[in-house]
């Protein structure tokens, strides 16, 4: 099993490379697809939300409101980080039990996380950045989303810069064009990961620590 990491901020085309990347042949890990599973009614994280924050932010159809818990925790760092430290340890638990089905395979796992990925935490032999403009990265939002701009903006600003994610970059996806232009640059993408050192299997960062360091700071998942 290879294991790599992919991310980039809102806006940056991360998911359309990672739907392409699973077109080739990888197997997707999606960290934003397991918050929302850990989240449905009745899930203990999603229990432990709503006893930390209140009935407020459960919807009348009795799901997370997740605009509604947005509003609480964005505006505020400490919170959010009261939010995360709920969140990502069971996020970890879950991504390490997924790469753990795949351990002695010839499989490429594809770490799909908006956060930057730190090579402590997960076996990642590697990390793809999708990368684009914030001005582009806004437009899309905006246009394609619908978003407000003033919305996107301070979700943009809540996550890590471009210049943090391309520091900590193996290899770099430019996804200033189009989606035919992105599509052209899959195969080179994918040629790179398959050459990457296997995970071993005695490598301990694939163990769920007693005390998981996943909840970090306060970055956002979303």
């Amino acid at each position: 099993m290879i294991v790599v990491g992919l991310t980039g901020g809102i806006g940056s085309g991360k998911s359309t490379v990672s739907e392409g990347l699973a077109r080739l042949g990888a197997v997707i890990i999606d960290a934003d697809a397991m918050t929302r599973e850990l989240q449905q009614p009745g899930a203990p994280v999603f229990n432990a939300i709503v006893e930390r924050f209140g009935q407020e932010i459960v919807a009348a159809d009795g799901s997370l409101d997740r605009l509604a818990l947005a509003a609480i925790v964005f505006p505020n760092p400490e919170i959010l980080k009261e939010l995360n430290a709920l969140v990502h340890p069971e996020i970890g638990r879950a991504i390490r039990s997924r790469m753990r089905e795949h351990l002695g395979t010839d499989s490429v796992v594809v770490l799909d996380v908006p956060l930057l990925i730190e090579n402590s935490r997960y076996p990642v032999a590697g990390v793809a950045v999708v990368d684009t403009p914030v001005d582009i990265a806004i437009d899309r939002l905006v246009n394609i989303r619908g978003m407000d701009e003033t919305d996107a903006r301070a979700r943009i600003a809540r996550q890590a810069t471009r210049e943090e994610r391309l520091a900590k970059a193996d290899y770099v996806i430019d996804n200033s064009g189009d989606r035919d232009a992105l599509a052209l640059l899959l195969p080179a993408l994918w040629e790179w990961m398959q050459g990457l050192e296997p995970v071993a299997a005695d490598d301990q960062r694939l163990a769920d620590p007693v005390d998981p360091p996943d909840a970090t700071d306060g970055k956002s998942l979303a």
